[in-house]
């Protein structure tokens, strides 16, 4: 028999309502009301009948976790117009959107000063959460010790390991990018990386050496580290090839040091996939499909981690704070700089 509907006048069921009931917190109550993993069957079913009895249904969810709250949360950049931190506002805005809050972007410039001005701004609107994002995956430090409401670090980590930071895998991303190459058949394989004062570059080129170390292959020369654009990479091609000519592939720190390799190789005879494979990171889609041929790249992922960090921020304004560094996976998108034909 269905529950009966409420006497007019009554309040509504909230998830609170319906956690307390379950004997559960408001985060499991949401989890297992959204389908969610990680909630075992008997829990789950408690809590359908908790919902069931208080007449509480799964399109009451948003607001239920926001009940007494404000539903705006704040999004803090310092990167507004940079290409990695538009993907994670975007996937970030996306998860809010599915649970009807209310979103408020700020841009610092990767100025303190107005960081925390921009943060004060945000508390007096009494936001629920923040999600600060930065411009490199290299740790920032935490905001001040006096917000008091749920903060969630998306792409760059915070200093400090209590808090919750969400983050490319790019030691993931070093072995997979290996990985690739290996199954197409290279296995003298050269890394051309960026500034190996960025936690990328190292983090990349510690999974590429792993990759290649478990399969028994030597890398071709030392990892060359310089700066990140087209320049570097065609200099760095230049001295791979007058210093280590028997390679078959280069592993790239970024998708222009991969179109600066692709100019080097054509320039001194070398074909493209055929003698040489090449792959960049990042996959920014001007580079990757603008290169001949159409350069194979490491896809960061960053509105899946943009999604993630909102996923993590939502469940910490319904109580349940998670702590430390969470990964996202990256992708390899294959083009034809690895696979002829593709």
């Amino acid at each position: 028999m269905a529950p009966s509907p409420a006497p007019r006048g009554a309040r509504t069921a909230t998830l609170t309502d319906v956690a307390r009931l379950a004997g559960v917190s408001v985060a499991t109550a949401s989890k297992a009301l959204n389908g969610r993993n990680h909630v075992s069957a008997a829990t789950r079913e408690r809590v359908a009948e908790a919902a069931a009895q208080l007449s509480f249904s799964p399109n009451s969810l948003a607001r239920g976790l926001l009940a007494g709250r404000t539903g705006t949360v704040g999004l803090l950049t310092s990167d507004l117009v940079g290409r990695f931190s538009l993907p994670i506002l975007m996937g970030a805005e996306d998860a809010f959107g599915a649970g009807e809050m209310s979103v408020f972007l700020c841009d610092a410039r990767g100025d303190a000063i107005r960081e925390r001005h921009h943060v004060q701004a945000l508390l007096s609107r009494r936001v629920d959460g923040l999600i600060v994002v930065g411009s490199s995956t290299d740790p920032r430090p935490p905001l001040a010790a006096a917000v008091d409401v749920p903060v969630v670090y998306a792409y760059a980590p915070s200093e400090n390991p209590e808090d919750l930071s969400i983050v490319p895998d790019n030691v993931g991303a070093g072995r997979m990018a290996v990985e690739h190459l290996i199954a197409c058949g290279r296995t003298r394989i050269a890394h051309i990386s960026g500034d190996r004062g960025f936690s990328a570059a190292r983090d990349r080129a510690a999974g590429a050496l792993a990759a290649l170390a478990d399969a028994g292959l030597a890398p071709v020369g030392e990892v060359a580290y310089g700066t990140w654009q087209e320049g570097w990479g065609r200099a760095a091609a230049a001295m791979l090839l007058d210093r280590e000519p028997d390679f078959d592939a280069v592993l790239c720190g970024s998708d222009q040091v991969a179109r600066g390799v692709l100019d080097t190789l054509r320039e001194r005879g070398r074909r493209v996939p055929e003698d040489v494979a090449v792959m960049g990171f990042d996959d920014w889609r001007v580079m990757t499909t603008g290169a001949r041929p159409q350069l194979t790249s490491v896809d960061m992922n960053l509105e899946e981690l943009g999604r993630t960090a909102a996923r993590a921020l939502f469940e910490a304004i319904g109580a349940e704070h998670g702590r430390g560094v969470r990964t996202v996976q990256c992708r390899v998108v294959v083009r034809g700089s690895t696979a002829p034909g593709t």
